[in-house]
Order: structure tokens, then C-alpha cells, then sequence
């Protein structure tokens, strides 16, 4: 090799150093400059935290995703509320496979970026045999017109899809693509809120990591979660008084603020003294289940001062989480939900506290009032005919007055809803009234009481024999049917329970929670 040669080799081996250097140094600042919970995110299966039912041996999931499973290349759904693994679980599970791995969200991308991402797997997959899987987040902000555009590519398995959403996809996702994947079994998985337990173990691993990789900065990419053991005296919260939210199909466990008068465990971590054992309750507490806010505030736990007062960061803590609501999601149904029932089963309080949930999470005043005024037909109805014009009123105030003060129209309404006697005579009888009517829409009105406005129709036969009931001393009747129906009741009388179902476990759990151990009343004498 001459000596030019060999100094243009030098060149570019240098070169390339030089390339990869930079390379890894551009990888490495990113890294850093990621949140908390983008740094700790698992990076194996064995590392993920929660979620048993999918990731533990034997479960649906994870056979579902066997090579072996004919199922492997379905598309599924990740169905879950917010921080609970459905990222993370759908990167453990592509890489799981030797299939391409695409990650878009649907937040910030459109159709066309989509649309690009289906003809390269095409084109892959006509080359060299290998699938691509494309991970959608928050699949459910796509219109159902926008999801259509996946179909094609699915059914003729050019890629496999993993969706997640927040919402629940019988009413935010396509019919179409969710028949398509449900060419698997169970291919719509609900990922639950985590558990207290579950955030305990996040929280402390992730400090655990952190200390290790303060003190040795160069085996920090190295070092595991998995590996991270918790300290003997891994607290769980002690209950107090919590404010969680419901969405959805998910469970909690209670989540707690932790009170002043406990007794203190100090942590195992000597090099973030400010991290108190109330503390860590506190970020559990205020997390209610959501992985990335509970290592939010760890992270601005950990860049506070070591020297905070305790009170100081819980309020700095507070102040940083922000209630979320959202007035068209589950959360939005499930409480109005609850509210509505509440009401129906006369129990104030709960009904009081729902309607204060919903009002201190932002909702709409007037929803609520609105349905209050549908409550008052439907659940009080004949037993109280003050409710429905109460109802209105309190509508009206609503609207004329506004929040905050309307609060307490609402919270009038509420209590005199709940306390008020309840029919549903009304509302039954036009339920049943409507099914006779939808059997045969075509029977004639009864000739006796037709309108006879004119020659002709008095001619027909229109409105003859009609009794005119004021002209009357005493009651008289006509044919108010269609003759097929003649006898038929609708509005069954007052203390009328045909059709009624007597269950004696729920009557005596009633009378044990809430009539004091007493019995019922309205208790026939003749039933045990």
C-alpha cells in the first residue's frame, strides 16, 4: 500500500471515530435532556411493574404473542387510563419480535404520515420478508373516517397494529378496524389504573437508580431496574382521605394523603434526606395510579433542595398536579352516571359528593341541571309532582346566575331529588306504551273519537258516539283503543308490583346499612 493510500485509509478510519463519537455524544445529551419517567422507562418485560393479568406467565396476552400462536401477527388494542404501561407495553412486545417497529401519535401526525409509514412496510415486506409493527398512541383522536385508511393494510397483513387510547373504543374506534382485530381473541386488552403497591415499587426503584447512577455515572446505562431490590421497610400508603378518579372500566386501589401525626420511617436513601416517608405517600397519593406523574414529581422531588422543609415541598408538590377532566370522556359519563343514581337510590350524600366531583373538576353546570330535570320525571315522576318544576327552577338558575354561586342551586336540587319519594309509573308506562306502539304502527284510531270537522267525515261516521265526559254527573267511557288493544293497561295504578322482583338478600342489606338494623316497613307479614 503506498503511502498515500495508507494515509487516506487513516483518514477515514479516523473519520468514522470521529462520526460514531459524535454520534453516541448527540444520543447521550438527548437521553439526559429526557424527562424522568422517558430515562426509567423499562427496557425488558421482566422490568415492567403492574399489569399481572397481561404480562404474567400463562396470560392471554403473552401468548398472543407467541411465535407459536397463530395469532402472532394480530393487530390489538390497548385500552387503559393515562401512565399505565400501554407505551412502554407495546415497545416490550415489538421487541419482543424480529418485525420492523414504528411509533407514531396520532396527536401530532396526520393521515399522510401514516400513509407514508403503510407503503415503506409494503415495500419491506415485499423485500425482505419482514413485517413492520406501528404503534399508534392515542388512536382514538383519528375521526372514524381517518381510521379507515388502516383497514386495507391489515387485512392483507402488511402491518400489525397496536393501538392505545384512553377511551373507551367501542365508541371511539372504528367498527370496522375493531372487527379486524378481533380476527384474535380478546384483542382489545384493558390495562388497569396501578395499584398503590404497584407505584410504591416504581417510586422506589426509580431512587434506588438514580443514587446508583450519582455514584457511578458510567455504568448508569448499564444498570437495571429489575436489579434494584426494595428496601426492607418499602412503605405502602396508610388510607386516609383520597380524591381519585374513575374513568373508565379500570380499577385503583384507594390512593391516601398521608397525615402529619403518622409515625415517619426514615427512606433508605441517604443522599436525598428530603425524601420523607410522608413524602413518598404524598407522591403515591397524588399520582392516583399514573406512573409518569408519580416520577414527575419524584423528579421535581429530586432537583429541590435537600435542605426543603417538608411542608414546603408537599405544598410545591400539590400545586404542581392539575385535576384532569375531561367533559367528553368515560370520566364524564361515569360520574354523571353515578350522580344519577345516587339520586334514584335516595342516598344524599353519595349524590352530594358526585355532584361536587363533577363541579370541582370544571364540568358544565347546565349538563348537570339538564339532567336533574330528566331525573325528576323519571325517578320521582307521580310520587312528587313539585320535583319537575323545582327542577326547572334550579335549571333556570343556572342559567341566569352561573358558577360558582349556582353550586348551591344544584346542591338544593340534588338534596331534594334524593330525598324525595320515587315512582317510575310514568316513565314505565310509556316504555310500555312505545313497545305496543313499535309492534304495529298502521292500527286506525277508533272511529268514537276521531275529529269531525267536516260533512263528510260526520258523513263517515267520525267522532259518533263520542261521550263528551264534562257534560257527564257521573263517569262514562269510550273506546279510547285500537280494538286489538282494548284492555290493555300501560299506567298500572299506585302500589301496583306486577313484574317487581322481591329480593330478600338485598332487602335485608338495606335494612342492616341503612334503615339501622331495622326492618322495612313496607315489610309484608307474610314474607320471611
Amino acid at each position: 500500500m503506498s503511502g498515500s493510500q495508507s494515509l487516506a485509509s487513516s483518514s477515514q478510519s479516523h473519520h468514522k471515530k470521529a462520526k460514531t463519537s459524535i454520534s453516541v455524544s448527540s444520543a447521550a445529551k438527548l437521553r439526559e435532556a429526557a424527562p424522568l419517567a422517558e430515562r426509567l422507562r423499562p427496557k425488558t418485560l421482566s422490568d415492567f411493574i403492574g399489569q399481572a393479568h397481561l404480562t404474567g406467565p400463562g396470560s392471554l396476552l403473552m401468548n398472543l404473542i407467541s411465535p407459536d400462536s397463530p395469532y402472532a401477527s394480530g393487530s390489538i388494542i390497548f385500552w387503559g387510563p393515562p401512565g399505565c404501561g400501554k407505551t412502554t407495553l407495546a415497545r416490550l412486545l415489538a421487541h419482543q419480535t424480529d418485525a420492523v417497529f414504528k411509533e407514531l401519535s396520532a396527536t401530532v401526525i396526520g393521515i399522510n404520515e401514516v400513509r407514508q409509514v403503510f407503503e415503506e412496510a409494503k415495500g419491506l415486506l415485499s423485500l425482505t420478508g419482514r413485517k413492520t409493527i406501528l404503534f399508534l398512541d392515542e388512536i382514538h383522536r383519528f375521526n372514524r373516517a381517518q381510521q379507515d385508511i388502516f383497514l386495507p393494510y391489515i387485512e392483507q397483513g402488511y402491518i400489525r397494529l397496536i393501538g392505545a387510547t384512553t377511551e373507551n373504543p367501542s365508541f371511539k374506534i372504528n367498527g370496522a378496524l375493531l372487527s379486524r382485530c378481533r380476527s384474535n381473541p380478546s384483542s382489545v386488552f384493558v390495562l388497569e389504573r396501578l395499584t398503590d403497591e404497584d407505584m410504591n415499587e416504581i417510586i422506589y426503584k426509580a431512587i434506588a437508580r438514580v443514587s446508583s447512577q450519582a455514584s457511578s455515572p458510567s455504568k448508569s446505562n448499564e444498570h437495571s431496574v429489575a436489579s434494584t431490590t426494595l428496601p426492607p421497610s418499602s412503605p405502602t400508603s396508610t388510607p386516609s382521605v383520597a380524591d381519585t378518579s374513575s374513568s373508565q372500566p379500570y380499577s385503583s386501589s384507594p390512593t391516601v394523603i398521608a397525615s402529619s401525626s403518622q409515625v415517619q420511617t426514615p427512606p433508605k436513601f441517604p443522599e436525598f434526606p428530603h425524601i420523607t416517608q410522608r413524602i413518598l405517600n404524598s407522591i403515591v397519593s397524588l399520582a392516583t395510579g399514573d406512573a409518569r406523574t408519580a416520577l414527575s414529581l419524584l423528579e421535581l422531588t429530586l432537583s429541590s433542595h435537600t435542605q426543603i422543609g417538608e411542608q414546603e415541598l408537599l405544598e410545591a408538590l400539590r400545586r404542581s398536579v392539575s385535576t384532569s377532566y375531561d367533559r367528553t370522556g368515560d370520566s364524564h359519563y361515569d360520574l354523571i352516571s353515578a350522580l344519577h343514581k345516587s339520586v334514584r337510590g335516595s342516598d344524599g350524600s353519595a349524590a352530594m359528593y358526585w355532584l361536587a366531583r363533577m363541579l370541582s373538576a370544571g364540568e358544565d353546570p347546565l349538563y348537570i341541571a339538564r339532567r336533574m330535570v330528566v331525573c325528576a320525571s323519571e325517578d320521582i315522576g307521580l310520587a312528587d309532582p313539585k320535583a319537575l318544576p323545582l327542577a326547572m327552577a334550579a335549571l333556570q338558575a343556572c342559567q341566569v346566575i352561573g358558577m360558582p354561586e349556582c353550586r348551591i342551586n344544584l346542591a338544593h336540587i340534588v338534596a331534594y331529588l334524593s330525598e324525595a319519594p320515587k315512582s317510575t309509573r310514568a316513565y314505565e308506562a310509556y316504555k310500555r306504551a312505545e313497545a305496543a306502539a313499535k309492534q304495529d304502527m298502521t292500527l286506525p284510531v277508533p272511529l268514537q273519537i276521531r275529529n269531525a270537522p267536516t260533512r263528510l267525515m260526520d258523513e263517515l261516521g267520525y267522532g259518533e258516539g263520542y261521550r263528551y265526559n264534562p257534560e257527564f254527573a257521573h263517569p262514562v267511557t269510550n273506546d279510547y283503543l285500537p280494538p286489538s288493544l282494548k284492555g290493555s293497561v300501560f299506567l298500572r295504578k299506585e302500589g301496583d308490583n306486577e313484574g317487581k322482583t322481591w329480593d330478600e338478600e338485598a332487602l335485608r342489606r338495606w335494612e342492616e346499612e341503612e334503615n339501622g338494623g331495622q326492618e322495612w316497613a313496607g315489610r309484608p307479614k307474610d314474607v320471611e
